[in-house]
């Protein structure tokens, strides 16, 4: 079963206080610790508002690539906007429950932050986010509504991805390749 979005109000709730979370927390502070560089293919799934989005936008620069995937369509206006007021020519939207549409190997970085709790299609999401990065690509998670131990084991659970370093804020995973081996050492 797809999820669906929440209602208009409680979405613009949310908005809000998020937006209230990135004063104190940028995002862009939090993405340095990523790695993404400029020229970066980067999907932000389940972008919501946008902070996030728009802050890799400006890390990647004009030869990289932002995807913003959510399903509320209030989301998706809301970065067009955001991309267009900041001349942000380098951003493009998703309006999706699962799948991307994207290429298969075809990113290096997604970022799924704060929305693994709320997904009941979790393991579709994470075979879909396997499939569109490249080999190497690394799976960047956040989530303050789960504890360590659970986002390491529900990540890990499918085979899909290995944990691969943490830093302050985030989870880092590698895309684990056919057979379980990914090439990292």
């Amino acid at each position: 079963m797809a999820d669906k979005p929440m209602p208009n109000i409680a979405f613009k709730v949310m908005s809000w206080l998020l937006n209230l979370r990135n004063r104190r927390h940028p995002p862009k502070e939090i993405l340095q610790e990523t790695g993404i560089k400029p020229g970066f293919r980067v999907l932000d799934y389940g972008c919501g508002p946008g902070g996030h989005s728009i802050a890799a936008a400006e890390l990647v620069g004009e030869q990289g690539k932002i995807y913003a995937l959510d399903i509320h369509p209030l989301a998706v206006k809301k970065i067009q906007k955001l991309a267009s007021d900041k001349g942000l020519a380098n951003t493009e939207t998703i309006c999706s429950d699962c799948a991307t549409g994207l290429k298969s190997g075809s990113l290096d970085m997604v970022l799924l932050y704060d929305v693994f709790h709320n997904l009941s299609n979790p393991d579709d999401v994470l075979s879909e986010l396997n499939r569109v990065l490249k080999p190497d690509g690394i799976l960047s998670f956040s989530n303050h509504h789960m504890q360590k131990d659970e986002i390491i084991s529900r990540v890990e659970a499918g085979g899909l991805f290995k944990l691969y370093g943490r830093s302050e804020k985030t989870y880092s995973f590698v895309r684990l390749n056919k057979g379980g081996r990914n090439g990292r050492t």
